[in-house]
């Protein structure tokens, strides 16, 4: 018993010591202080699949904090399925949660990742926020709800909208098994994640569902990992071409808009030079925030020029040619800094 014991207590001694960063590779103070971004795997809960998602997103260039947040049961995956109240109480704790972070780093991003049963959560928890919190948007990977889910209220709360990944190649887990067992609010049929959304005739916000981007899964999508099925949504380099572009979008941009899809699906993004998206946000949200400078009483001076100190007929300095381009170079390929 003891030898079933010790190790157990030192390891959660470690764990309390530490915060099992280890368990968190992505999620530093440093990062923190730039954005975050919220995994939220499928039924099966942690594992090698959505942990391929936070790497992905390394490996595309993210460098905020890239947390996977385990909103799963251990009682099993049909229960982790048909949980709706249980989930909905985690979807409202993962609220509280982003509400605290952004007390801690007011005005930093804030995104949500969510694959399959995932997919619900993140837009459970959007749905939860507090009036007048808003997070930047979602990013459903092969979502489980129900195509007729409507997606108002949490598009009330994101800024940039929803970008929806489905594939109809899907039909094992997202036609056949939620039309047997259920999608996660509780509809007997193929998920948004097969067929796409539906986007009402007549929605009470029009406005807001054009903020909702449907991407459907293309050959092109195989070279990178994603077949279009089920366990291959949230492959690393699929991840990498094709999700952290939205993350690593302008930010002087307040939607994420078509133009951006077009170019992510035509991968044009590769061919541009690596950019600091921590730079650039800086430089958005410091004309946000920053007060304006109060302009100088005091007279301004023309500066004395010096005389030259050149010889005479000493050679002149040759005029610089100016910066040199950098070539370009595909960004998935730099890992960010931690």
């Amino acid at each position: 018993m003891a030898r079933v014991i010790i190790p157990f207590v030192t390891a959660m001694l470690i764990c309390l010591a530490t915060g099992c960063n280890s368990l968190q590779p992505y999620r530093t103070h440093k990062r923190l202080a730039r954005g975050l971004v919220i995994v939220l795997p499928g039924i099966e809960g942690r594992g090698g699949l959505n942990e391929a998602i936070c790497h992905g997103l390394n490996d595309g260039g993210v460098n905020w904090a890239i947390e996977l947040y385990d909103w799963t049961s251990p009682l099993g995956l049909l229960y982790n399925l048909r949980a709706e109240d249980r989930n909905r109480r985690r979807a409202s704790q993962l609220a509280w949660r982003i509400t605290r972070y952004l007390w801690d780093y007011p005005g930093r991003p804030v995104i949500l990742v969510g694959q399959s049963g995932g997919g619900a959560i993140a837009v459970w928890t959007a749905e939860k926020l507090l009036t007048g919190l808003k997070i930047d948007g979602i990013i459903l990977l092969a979502a489980s709800l129900s195509p007729e889910y409507l997606l108002d209220f949490a598009l009330a709360n994101t800024r940039r909208g929803i970008v929806s990944f489905c594939s109809s190649r899907d039909w094992m887990l997202l036609g056949v098994g939620t039309t047997v067992y259920g999608t996660m609010d509780g509809r007997h049929t193929s998920s948004a994640g097969r067929v796409g959304f539906k986007i009402p005739e007549d929605p009470p916000s029009k406005a807001a569902y054009e903020k909702v981007y449907q991407i459907a899964w293309q050959r092109e999508m195989s070279e990178v990992g994603n077949p279009g099925f089920h366990l291959t949504s949230g492959a690393a380099r699929f991840v990498a071409d094709y999700v952290a572009p939205f993350i690593l979008a302008d930010p002087n941009k307040i939607e994420w808009g078509g133009e951006l899809v077009g170019e992510v699906l035509d991968r044009k993004w590769l061919e541009q030079p690596p950019v600091s998206p921590l730079g650039e946000w800086r430089q958005a949200s410091s004309r946000l925030t920053e007060p304006a400078p109060r302009p100088s009483t005091r007279p301004v001076s023309r500066p004395t020029r010096r005389p030259s100190t050149r010889r005479s007929g000493s050679r002149p300095r040759q005029a610089s040619s100016g910066p040199t381009s950098r070539p370009a170079t595909k960004l998935r390929r730099e890992k960010a800094p931690v």
